[in-house]
């Protein structure tokens, strides 16, 4: 049998390559040698039980803490977003910039402040579109946006437009209360609809979200939201420790008030000082590279400092 050798320098150092047979062998040399390491015990970081509240309330109505099961489901939730580390970490991170933002609204439209954590639970506080096709910090479908005074256009979608979104939330919430005659209620229909509330209650003969036996998603709903409550009002307590640094700042800017069409976004943004990423950024409810505006139609535009 025919053998041919040759030296030959790999990523591990140098070595002899010997060819035989059809197949590469690599002789081992002292320079391809993997360093050795000092054995050493290995531990885990402590894993802790987070501490249920011995008294909670939410949109100023008392979470029944002694009702069956209510305890169990809250720790489950307040379990998962403790540790649920990347996810709780970027819902902090991101309340910093938009909290500031939907709170005012929320005061305005005589809505409990607790429902900015729905916000959360829905989005995450970000512009994302559900498999439903449910868009937005809110989650409006194409079809109920405009219900709740939402436009959705070729060009302009306003279930990405924070402030509006976040008004048009507050009506069916106000509508939903109304109806159901509790928040905790109206927050349950936002995953089922306000139909679905009803029938559940009259089928099952309760008067409240916390004697309902209801699908998985919106069983936990409600749990999720006050979990999520508690985790973000005092994460320090859950292990999360962020400084001002850290967290995401609101976007500053000025408002451009547009009467007409703009043909060209990205041209309209570097006369205004921007760029198209930028204007885009700040005004993500721009749903295409240009912006078509009807007869008497009045767009206001959040332009970067």
């Amino acid at each position: 049998m025919k053998r041919t050798w040759m030296p030959r320098q790999n990523a591990l150092g140098m070595g002899l390559v010997l060819f035989a047979s059809g197949a590469w062998w690599i002789a081992p040399t002292n320079a391809s040698k993997v360093p050795d390491f000092e054995a050493a015990p290995k531990q885990h970081s402590p894993v802790i039980s987070p501490a249920v509240p011995d008294d909670l309330a939410l949109f100023g109505e008392p979470v029944p803490l002694d009702r069956f099961g209510v305890v169990e489901a809250l720790d489950r939730e307040l379990i998962v977003n403790t540790y649920r580390h990347s996810s709780t970490m970027l819902y902090l991170k991101r309340a910093a910039r938009w909290f500031p933002v939907i709170e005012p609204i929320l005061e305005e439209e005589g809505v409990p402040l607790d429902f900015k954590y729905l916000a959360v639970i829905e989005s995450g506080l970000s512009q994302v579109v559900s498999p439903a096709g449910a868009a937005g910090f809110w989650q409006f479908m194409k079809r109920t946006g405009p219900e709740y005074g939402l436009e959705v256009a070729s060009t302009v979608d306003q279930r990405y437009h924070v402030e509006l979104a976040t008004r048009a939330a507050c009506g069916y919430l106000k509508e939903a209360h109304e109806k159901l005659g509790s928040w905790v209620l109206a927050a349950a229909s936002y995953n089922m609809g306000m139909s679905g509330v009803t029938k559940s209650l009259a089928a099952q003969h309760v008067n409240n979200y916390w004697d309902l036996h209801l699908n998985s998603e919106t069983a936990r709903y409600v749990y999720r939201l006050v979990a999520l409550r508690e985790v973000m009002e005092k994460p320090d307590q859950f292990g999360f420790q962020l400084t001002a640094q850290d967290v995401y700042a609101p976007l500053e800017g000025r408002e451009v008030l547009v009467t007409d069409g703009i043909e060209d976004l990205a041209s309209f943004a570097i006369t205004q000082g921007t760029n198209l990423r930028e204007l885009k950024a700040f005004n993500p409810w721009l749903r295409r590279d240009h912006l078509e505006v009807g007869e008497g139609q009045v767009y206001a535009l959040r332009i970067p400092d």
